[in-house]
């Protein structure tokens, strides 16, 4: 009996693992939907509001009604009392009291709505800069996840990148190396061309004294010349 308890709290323990797992899992969605959520009981709760207020108004108009009509009832008395109708002075204040005593019962039902008006606004006005703060929360989190993502993004795809990185150096190299052999071919060529034309012929004969008759005419009277004055 003792296993199988056992058992049963181990699977206990491994639901309670799992449902951890997802909630963490799905922890920035979970967030997101409760603002949502509270973003809906909020806006319900401000239509709640606008009936609330809108009997605090007719109370409010109730009260001054009453006001009015006993102020009238009030004249009513005086003047009956002018015309010695004390009869019909005593019914008019009997009315009067009674408006009075309804008075007194709408002013604590304007006054309960008044107050009741006033804690609902509070509340509202605290959930919503809850929720702006809760917005703003929201988004550095939905930030923090993309970088972090990223961040993991590159050092799992690193070692593999990494030879990647490497051929792809060896590659630039051969192509550069291609390229200058290129170049080198060409200016090969251009030597060759050089050495094989005219006046790379000429220059060599010159170095060697060859062929520059013009030169060798005007050595030879300047010899000339030095021979008849000895």
């Amino acid at each position: 009996m003792s296993v199988l308890k056992k058992i049963i709290t181990a699977v206990r323990g491994g639901a309670r693992e799992v449902g951890e797992f997802v909630v963490d899992a799905n922890g920035t969605r979970i967030f997101e939907q409760e603002i949502k959520d509270a973003e809906t009981h909020l806006r319900k709760a401000k239509q709640d509001l606008t009936d609330v207020m809108a009997k605090q108004m007719q109370a409010g108009r109730k009260v001054v009604s009453i006001k009015n009509e006993i102020a009238e009832h009030e004249n009513y008395a005086g003047q009956a009392l002018q015309k010695d109708n004390e009869e019909l002075a005593l019914e008019i204040a009997e009315k009067i009291s009674q408006l009075e005593i309804d008075l007194v019962e709408q002013e604590t039902v304007h006054n309960s709505f008044s107050d009741h008006v006033k804690r609902l606004k509070d509340l509202v006005k605290k959930t919503e800069r809850q929720l702006k703060d809760y917005d703003r929360q929201l988004s550095m989190v939905k930030t923090t996840e993309s970088v972090q993502k990223a961040s993991a993004a590159i050092t799992n795809n690193f070692a593999s990148s990494n030879s990647k990185m490497i051929s792809a150096k060896d590659s630039l190299e051969r192509i550069k190396q291609r390229q200058q052999n290129t170049f080198d071919r060409l200016a090969a060529a251009e030597q060759l061309e050089s050495e094989n034309s005219d006046k790379s012929l000429g220059e060599r004969m010159k170095a060697a004294g060859i062929g520059d008759s013009n030169e060798q005419s005007v050595n030879s009277v300047l010899d000339r010349i030095k021979a008849k004055q000895k």
